[in-house]
């Protein structure tokens, strides 16, 4: 069966444009383990392992918080959190101290090197992001952020809703 030359043009006309939604969820992906990957090195010269980071920066906003806390707000695992807490004050970055309202609680505080490696945090993480956003415009930047925020909202939403499904018991 022969096309006519117009035919053809047209079907050229119509391949699949590269990058379509379908590629989302890969790119997105390899650039979140990318960026991970990046900024735990650039962390690990700074003395500090990938997810103390988070640690010090929840503690640093002044109050002291419980394990459990910490894991809820870092969206960790409890145990995961002991043992991050446990590397943390073996290193001097935090000590635990019983709450003084419940004895059976500790409270997690950040010591005097931890506070000092809050400087140490924020430059590993301008060298990722100036890594990360080489060559991209102030606009670009800003579309990205904003794009970024509006898929987080997205998806946010559809993760609360699963969670809300779980919830529920017959």
């Amino acid at each position: 069966m022969s096309k006519k030359k117009g035919e053809k043009k047209e079907k050229a006309g119509r391949k699949k444009a590269p990058g379509g939604a379908h590629d989302l969820a890969p790119a997105l992906a390899g650039a979140a383990r990318s960026m991970r990957t990046v900024h735990s090195r650039n962390l690990l010269e700074a003395g500090l392992y990938s997810g103390q980071d988070g640690v010090i920066l929840e503690l640093a906003e002044g109050e002291a918080l419980t394990p459990g806390e910490l894991a809820h707000r870092l969206g960790v695992k409890a145990p995961t959190m002991t043992r991050t807490i446990g590397r943390m004050e073996a290193q001097g970055f935090v000590q635990r101290k019983p709450d003084g309202g419940d004895g059976r609680q500790v409270k997690v505080h950040l010591t005097p090197l931890g506070l000092h490696s809050l400087e140490k945090i924020n430059l590993a993480t301008a060298a990722t992001n100036s890594k990360a956003l080489e060559d991209f415009s102030d606009k670009e930047i800003r579309t990205l952020l904003k794009l970024l925020k509006a898929l987080n909202r997205n998806l946010i939403g559809e993760a609360q809703s699963e969670d809300e499904e779980e919830v529920v018991t017959d």
